[in-house]
């Protein structure tokens, strides 16, 4: 271990030691949104409750490594798109985000299977459940898919829908009328409980690092994804943006609107371009926006050759443009 010293009856660190002192990390678009319901579907809401960093800290947690302090904007955006797409991943997860939701049961079941969260959630043995129950509108009524197995197809006709929606209904009230009749007579909550349908709201309180985050908004803000966790997917990713701006945007580009390529489907982009008498000493600059970094490591995704250009500089130095 590295020895402790005194200088001018101060103590003094060794650089092994130390990092440079930083408060706690506050950010007034994330602060504003702190204890206000975002309202998704029609009993359902999602609530930041708290968070712990933002960029900065994602920042400061990369650049540990050799002590660089802040730099500017456009530095501070660069690096952290180079952290995104090159899979650098564990300076995301020292944002932490933490939510309070209500959500339907069935709902909160696809929501389980991100299983990289803590939550606690509203009991039902220990509680009596609220008369509360999803509804769909009527638009969402709709054929089961004959190509996608766990998907909606066709809509149907106004009248059959709202034949859907009565039956729903009625049966919500039925099941709540029989749950409340058991919970008065005083059979145990445990018991009675366990015919209430998929339809009746539940709460937690749900915490997950950004990275994470990012999986599952990944996944659940997909067009395949079901409409409903889809809801909660947009308000979670609107304070996901609010707590780390460049982080969402980097996000947004690389994974939620970007596209990971099989080794056969690259195989059949090569030979698009060749036909068109592109190749990998072709300049590209003509057709994109792509700084000369961003191009060299396209060239390198694509054709697996390498650039002076993308290797010469360290990734925690990188400032190129934003594009």
């Amino acid at each position: 271990m590295a020895a402790v010293r005194f200088t001018g009856g101060h103590l003094a660190l060794p650089r092994t030691l130390y990092n440079p002192p930083m408060a706690r990390i506050t950010v007034p678009e994330a602060d504003a949104l702190i204890d206000k319901h975002l309202p998704v579907l029609d009993h359902g809401f999602v609530r930041l409750v708290d968070y712990l960093g933002g960029d900065q800290r994602i920042l400061q947690a990369a650049r540990v490594s050799y002590g660089s302090g802040t730099k500017s904007v456009r530095q501070d955006k660069a690096l952290i798109n180079y952290l995104y797409r090159n899979l650098h991943t564990s300076p995301f997860e020292q944002v932490v985000l933490t939510f309070h939701c209500k959500l339907p049961i069935f709902v909160a079941r696809q929501w389980i299977r991100h299983r990289t969260a803590r939550l606690n959630e509203l009991s039902g043995r220990y509680s009596v459940m609220s008369d509360e129950f999803y509804v769909p509108d009527a638009s969402r009524v709709a054929l089961q898919s004959e190509d996608n197995k766990q998907g909606s197809g066709e809509s149907i006709a106004p009248a059959q829908a709202r034949r859907v929606l009565e039956l729903l209904k009625s049966g919500q009230d039925r099941a709540y009328a029989e749950y409340s009749g058991l919970v008065d007579d005083g059979i145990a909550r445990e018991l009675a409980r366990i015919n209430l349908p998929l339809s009746l709201y539940t709460e937690w309180y749900w915490q997950i690092d950004l990275h994470n985050l990012f999986h599952f908004l990944r996944l659940r803000l997909d067009s395949h994804a079901q409409y409903e966790i889809r809801a909660y997917g947009e308000a979670l990713a609107k304070c996901a943006k609010a707590v780390a701006p460049l982080a969402y945007d980097a996000f947004e580009e690389h994974g939620l609107y970007g596209a990971r390529l099989s080794r056969r489907e690259l195989k059949l982009i090569r030979a698009v371009f060749e036909k068109a008498g592109i190749d990998a000493q072709s300049d590209l600059s003509g057709f994109t926006k792509l700084p000369k970094r961003r191009l060299a490591e396209f060239k390198q995704k694509l054709w697996g050759t390498s650039d002076e250009a993308a290797e010469e500089i360290k990734p925690v130095d990188r400032e190129e443009p934003a594009g």
